[in-house]
């Protein structure tokens, strides 16, 4: 092997081998090496066993990020899950209205629920300088996250009520909440005993969220919480179809179904239609996020509505104030409120 061929070889240090040689988080190295102190003081002992492991594993932080701090791109980055799911069409139009008002272009992106496609996204956004970021991310942690801000010196902002980044600012909705509220009306309203569940699976934050919230619903009301009445699904139209058809198989189907979105809630829909069932005498329907085809589909879909138009406010808001100057705090946490819409499914 040549001396050349062992040079590229060599792999280049991370925050993340940083971060796991100094026995701290990614966060805490950004914060050591932008000298910022919030949100939390941090001690002189864990200060220099960042910057020992920094000389030692000979890292060197992105010199293109540093330069962005001090000179503008004029442009901000989207990360949505699902371009098809009209739950973020409201959410990107709100961000690129409020960026025009500051004169920034806004470049989108399309995740496809996959890690690998939000690792695509980082990628993208490290070699293409941007100011700010706006995200939904799934399968990206707060140590990616602190990664991602280190390598680009861009301001984060974001939907989803599990991430903890001190420089993340957060909207989310608490849809464990509304989801447990939804269930107990099916219940206590509408006399069901038998629901079923239609969700994804728990390696979606959300998804794991709204199935606790649908248990914990059943268990305070005494109902069985039977395996077999509960399908997972991939947020998508096709899999709230075969979900349910999985459970009109069934010799005793449920009464009623929760639906973890709108999407699958409308395949659901269809489903029950193509067996000759009808919606709700037959098998009652909940969906989830109020997207416009829930007022649309017949008959008229009730579901919990979230507001992703307020969402896309919120952050834009925040994300430009740090862009800005105007705030350079820890991070600021936004719970848009949800509400529950009662239609002629249930």
């Amino acid at each position: 092997m040549t001396s050349n061929t062992r040079k590229s070889s060599r792999k280049t240090a991370t925050m993340k081998d940083v971060a796991q040689l100094a026995n701290v988080s990614q966060s805490t190295v950004s914060r050591v090496l932008n000298d910022t102190n919030e949100p939390i003081p941090i001690g002189e002992e864990t200060r220099q066993r960042v910057m020992d492991a920094v000389a030692k594993l000979k890292y060197q932080p992105n010199l293109h990020a540093g330069s962005l701090r001090g000179q503008k791109t004029q442009l901000i980055a989207i990360m949505i899950a699902d371009i098809t799911n009209p739950f973020y069409h409201a959410i990107v139009r709100t961000v690129q209205d409020h960026a025009n008002t500051y004169n920034y272009d806004v470049m989108i992106a399309n995740s496809d629920h996959t890690r690998q496609g939000e690792k695509r996204f980082v990628d993208s956004v490290i070699r293409r300088p941007v100011d700010g970021i706006i995200m939904a991310p799934y399968h990206l942690d707060d140590d990616d996250l602190g990664e991602l801000i280190d390598r680009t010196g861009a301001a984060v902002a974001a939907v989803g009520q599990h991430l903890r980044h001190p420089q993340i600012d957060i909207a989310y909705g608490n849809d464990e909440l509304a989801t447990y509220n939804a269930v107990k009306w099916l219940h206590q309203t509408k006399g069901h005993t038998a629901i079923g569940f239609i969700g994804v699976t728990d390696r979606f934050p959300a998804g794991a969220r709204r199935r606790r919230g649908f248990e914990q619903a059943l268990n305070d009301a005494g109902l069985e919480m039977a395996s077999k009445y509960e399908q997972v699904g991939d947020w998508s139209l096709g899999s709230g179809y075969q979900a349910m058809q999985q459970l009109l198989s069934l010799p005793e189907p449920p009464t009623a179904v929760f639906v973890a979105n709108d999407v699958m809630a409308i395949g659901a829909m269809e489903a029950i239609k193509k067996n000759n069932l009808k919606i709700p005498d037959d098998m009652a329907v909940v969906g989830f996020d109020n997207i416009p085809a829930a007022s649309w589909v017949y008959p008229p879909l009730t579901t919990v509505a979230q507001y992703p138009e307020k969402m896309g406010e919120q952050l834009s808001k925040a994300l430009f104030q740090r862009i800005h100057g105007e705030y350079s705090g820890p991070s600021r946490r936004f719970e848009i409120p949800l509400d529950f819409i009662e239609r002629e499914s249930t």
